[in-house]
């Protein structure tokens, strides 16, 4: 059985329906990552499973319990924001063991969660210090760990790392898929960030305009992705996703009958840049992004299409080169006009 189960949930702001009939089911210890445009719901679904805003349609279940209507105080959730919400005039000891004092848990027993705590995040050193004295990093370290002393069924993560620099970013998001597997916690995390979501889910489900688009691994995403806008959504650099009658008659004759009036969609890294004239598919390069372990060539085609190549070979190309483009069509995706999948491709 389901762990946490949505069922038709719908939210709406005023005649705007912002959550239009959601089914999800979640189970214990899954790390469920929300990705989709500004404005799609995934902080808003987020909001609702936390009981911060009421679900005004369908139902919300957590382990086997109903908690549709249940105050955020009364589900057993725990919530990380973006913002940290410290309280600035507490110490780290104080802010991680707060929700637990208001509950009258016995103070030894604080004591040992919030050491407990603090040493799964290396905050041990730091519990005597206020907020303003510690980094960015570090501020949402103790955020987090104020959600883990609380031992919640569920963390909740909206954009944590979304005020961090590149760098505490990608360490920080160490530290939590560490703390996910020593836990083994059920948690949802809203993001933005392509990496994180492929490097920290166990399922992406991409949400758009208040629906969801597809629920699965990262790379089952990244391989079969269900339409274009999962296609082009889920990559970075995102997947080159061309109209047929932008490329020569060679590469549109290898085009499954459904995809007549659609597109061939592409991955970065089934696009080899030659040297010119050797391939049906010419052009010119726009830019060279050398970035040391791979090289990203953005190629513009006199029909008006763009391509971006993801080699691992470093080049001599520069801006205006003229060259030529090998297509891997066996591993193309296929896409009609209304950018749904063509079925029969080779991909």
């Amino acid at each position: 059985m389901a762990y946490l189960q949505l069922r038709g949930i719908e939210k709406f702001f005023g005649e705007h329906r912002a959550i239009k009939g959601i089914d999800l089911t979640i189970q214990q210890g899954e790390f469920i990552v929300f990705v989709g445009p500004s404005g799609c719901g995934k902080s808003t679904l987020l909001r609702l499973i936390a009981g911060l805003e009421n679900i005004d349609g369908g139902s919300l279940m957590l382990d086997g319990r109903d908690i549709t209507d249940q105050p955020s105080s009364k589900r057993d959730l725990a919530m990380v924001f973006q913002s940290y919400a410290l309280y600035p005039h507490m110490s780290v000891y104080e802010n991680m063991s707060f929700a637990l004092k208001l509950a009258k848990v016995d103070p030894a027993i604080v004591r040992e969660k919030v050491e407990r705590a603090a040493a799964i995040l290396n905050l041990t050193t730091y519990l005597e210090r206020t907020p303003k004295e510690l980094s960015g990093g570090q501020r949402q370290r103790v955020a987090i760990g104020r959600a883990i002393v609380r031992a919640p069924k569920v963390f909740l993560f909206d954009e944590p790392l979304s005020n961090l620099d590149a760098a505490l970013r990608g360490q920080t998001r160490v530290e939590i898929a560490k703390l996910h597997r020593d836990l083994g916690a059920t948690t949802i995390y809203v993001t933005h960030d392509q990496v994180e979501a492929m490097t920290l889910a166990d399922r992406v489900v991409v949400l758009r305009d208040g629906l969801i688009e597809q629920v699965g691994t990262p790379l089952e995403l990244y391989d079969r992705p269900a339409n274009q806008f999962v296609a082009q959504f889920i990559g970075t650099p995102q997947m080159n996703v061309v109209p047929l009658q932008q490329l020569p008659a060679p590469v549109q004759q290898q085009a499954p009958a459904g995809a007549a009036g659609g597109a061939i969609g592409l991955r970065p890294e089934n696009i080899a840049v030659r040297n010119t004239g050797t391939t049906p598919v010419g052009g010119q390069v726009d830019l060279v992004e050398a970035l040391g372990a791979e090289t990203l060539i953005y190629v513009s085609t006199p029909g008006g299409a763009q391509f971006v190549s993801r080699q691992n070979d470093r080049t001599s190309l520069r801006a205006g080169d003229a060259v030529s483009l090998d297509i891997d069509a066996s591993q193309a995706h296929w896409f009609d006009a209304a950018g749904h999948v063509v079925a029969g491709q080779g991909a």
